[in-house]
């Protein structure tokens, strides 16, 4: 079983107009409410590819019961830690051809008893093959919490896939997670590593230092550029020869991630076909927005070109 942990989530509010103007009554359109978090969205992901999964996070108030009941009328089991406070609300507003406005709140703080509540939970997990840890981390949280987490991960002689934006990942990789997920923009800021669009070079040197760190693997997001992903052997890049129409990017990392482990998480040497689905997935979600239309993944395979760089 994979199980995935969303320490933060989030309603995602989605919603258009044609454009935002101050000090007005702006009219907006298409509004939809989902049940979010980085960590949620990969889990759903998972399950289109039936593959069982399970969502751990902590949960709070009206949109916390929103969030976990959204997720199990979808067919995802979650086993939530209840906290104080209200599960926050994001908004992502599209403002026309190419205007996207991203407005992400900090969301309800824990407890050190919520913490120790969701370790016990960890270490109950009988089936517990894999934990993928995705997003952010609400308010109050403990520095040593994500590391008591992997080493209760790894007391059970299980692994573990990071794709988190905090500075503690510098310091988690030598925990060695059998994969991390970072982007070029989380690349820089966190490792001062920059990776160029189309120089291989500059990329072949980043995940050689990221593998000299502890990390296993990674696969290293591009945006609309493509992902690399290097297993300490060799690098293989990834990229989309068909454009596509950039409606919104919310949830496509945490789908390309997911796609990619569907087919990677259990059979690793069939790089090239998780690399595909993993590119098609994410560009699917940015053409139609949200995890629910996968309709065109089979089509935007097959302009998914994908090529051995070392």
């Amino acid at each position: 079983m994979i199980y995935t942990l969303t320490a933060n989530p989030a309603i995602d509010y989605n919603v258009s107009c044609d454009h935002l103007d101050a000090n007005t009554v702006t009219r907006t359109r298409d509004a939809v409410y989902s049940p979010n978090g980085k960590g949620l969205n990969v889990s759903f992901t998972l399950d289109h590819y039936n593959v069982p999964t399970t969502i751990l996070g902590f949960f709070a108030g009206f949109s916390g019961r929103f969030i976990v009941e959204g997720a199990r009328e979808r067919g995802v089991e979650v086993k939530p830690i209840w906290t104080e406070g209200i599960t926050r609300v994001n908004v992502f507003l599209n403002a026309g051809e190419g205007v996207e406005y991203n407005m992400v709140n900090a969301g309800a703080a824990i407890t050190p008893a919520d913490e120790d509540a969701m370790v016990g939970l960890i270490s109950s997990l009988a089936d517990l093959d894999c934990l993928v840890i995705s997003g952010s981390l609400p308010p109050n949280t403990s520095n040593g919490f994500l590391r008591r987490v992997l080493e209760t991960v790894r007391a059970r002689g299980s692994r573990f896939v990071l794709d988190i934006s905090s500075t503690q990942l510098i310091d988690l990789l030598e925990l060695e997670p059998l994969l991390i997920k970072p982007n070029d923009d989380e690349l820089r800021d966190i490792f001062g590593l920059d990776v160029r669009p189309g120089d291989d070079s500059s990329a072949v040197a980043a995940l050689a230092e990221l593998h000299r760190r502890g990390a296993q693997n990674v696969l290293l997001t591009l945006g609309g550029a493509g992902a690399y992903f290097s297993n300490g052997e060799h690098v293989w890049f990834a990229h989309n020869t068909h454009k596509v129409k950039v409606l919104s990017t919310v949830c496509a990392g945490d789908s390309s991630l997911a796609a990619f482990l569907s087919i990677w998480g259990f059979e690793p040497d069939r790089v090239e076909d998780a690399l595909k689905r993993s590119m098609a997935t994410g560009a699917n979600v940015v053409e139609c927005p949200g995890l629910g239309d996968f309709a065109h993944v089979d089509e935007y395979q097959g302009y998914i070109d994908v090529r051995l760089v070392k």
